[in-house]
């Protein structure tokens, strides 16, 4: 699997990534949420570039003229409800792709114990496509192979790529045991050390649902 870490290369992912994570600028719910899709409007003109294009021949006001399009099938998945801004970065850019939709959440066993259960999804077919799956905290992997799962219910994608805010090293190296590492990349704002106790990124940001839309019940 390959991984693409921002976080190696100075670029404006990293000034928004730290209002991401700070705490004084976490308040405004509107610069959140812009500041992730701003993130996801970049990873997808970097993911542009790895895609396949084919020649068209069209007709401006002067002339005939030789341009290159997307040929490449995109389906952008996201997972509820983090994903939803990150999501519309991507299709800010990717605006002609198709959508899908899983709802993944976490079912508390014992405090600090929890299983995940996809509740939701709504996808077309994703049989020979592009499939883009946004998630901002990957901080297990867990939720993420599971829409995954659930997605091939849908059909089997050519290439996969795989895109979040701040990854853990532990989601990585599930992420590449659990993924098919000849056609999946990783895309990433960050790679935090660890997770705590009730499965947290650290330093992480917080709860990225929570900061953009508001504390749930």
């Amino acid at each position: 699997m390959e991984i693409i870490n921002f976080d190696n290369s100075p670029s404006l992912v990293s000034q928004y990534l730290t209002e991401l994570r700070d705490i004084k600028v976490q308040n405004d719910m509107l610069r959140f949420r812009r500041n992730l899709e701003r993130i996801g409007q970049i990873m997808a003109y970097e993911i542009s570039k790895c895609i396949r294009y084919k020649t068209v021949t069209i007709d401006t006001p002067l002339d005939k003229c030789d341009c290159r399009v997307i040929e490449d099938n995109i389906v952008l998945a996201t997972i509820f409800r983090a994903g939803i801004p990150f999501h519309q970065g991507f299709l800010d850019y990717f605006d002609s792709a198709e959508n899908a939709f899983v709802s993944a959440y976490r079912k508390y066993k014992e405090k600090e114990n929890f299983d995940v259960f996809i509740e939701y999804i709504a996808s077309p077919d994703i049989n020979g496509k592009t499939l883009v799956i946004v998630d901002p905290m990957l901080a297990t992997g867990t939720s993420m192979e599971l829409s995954y799962r659930a997605l091939l219910n849908k059909g089997t994608p050519a290439r996969i790529h795989l895109a979040s805010v701040i990854a853990s090293q532990k989601a990585v190296d599930y992420i590449g045991d659990h993924f098919p590492g000849d056609i999946t990349t990783l895309w990433t704002g960050a790679i935090d050390p660890v997770i705590n106790e009730h499965s947290y990124i650290v330093p992480g940001l917080g709860d990225a649902g929570d900061l953009a839309y508001g504390t749930k019940i």
